[in-house]
């Protein structure tokens, strides 16, 4: 059952996983806002396209898109990759997305690290902050 925590995932011996362990997939965001990407977002679009075919090589790729962009994004990406629709403000999921971290044991722990959109109300880039 989901809860949270008092301590800090290091003091209970978790640690951020490495690029090269294995996983059970990676997810996107499909980008769209025209404040952040030039042209509208198909160049980036069209680079999002070939990351998550060529992450989709070696595991499961999963792409959040608004409902605005949906289909746009399920007729451009390879059909092995999946297709979700899910609002947000930002495209770098690494950043405002939900981030795990593992111990040696299996254990698996979410982390949120209350993204502020890089700055929150005294700098940051947009708001809402979400």
């Amino acid at each position: 059952m989901p809860r949270t925590l008092s301590t800090r995932p290091k003091q209970d011996g978790f640690r951020a996983p490495g690029e090269f362990e294995p996983k059970s997939g990676c997810w996107l965001i499909w980008p769209e806002r025209p404040d952040t990407w030039r042209l509208g977002a198909k160049p980036a679009q069209k680079l999002f396209v070939d990351v998550a075919a060529a992450i989709a090589q070696s595991e499961p790729v999963t792409v959040a898109a608004s409902a605005r962009q949906w289909q746009n994004a399920r007729a451009r990406l390879p059909g092995h990759v999946r297709v979700v629709e899910m609002s947000t403000n930002d495209s770098w999921l690494r950043d405002s997305g939900p981030n795990f971290v593992v111990n040696d044991q299996g254990g698996v722990r979410g982390v949120d690290w209350i993204f502020n959109a890089y700055g929150g109300f005294f700098g940051g880039l947009y708001a809402p902050l979400d």
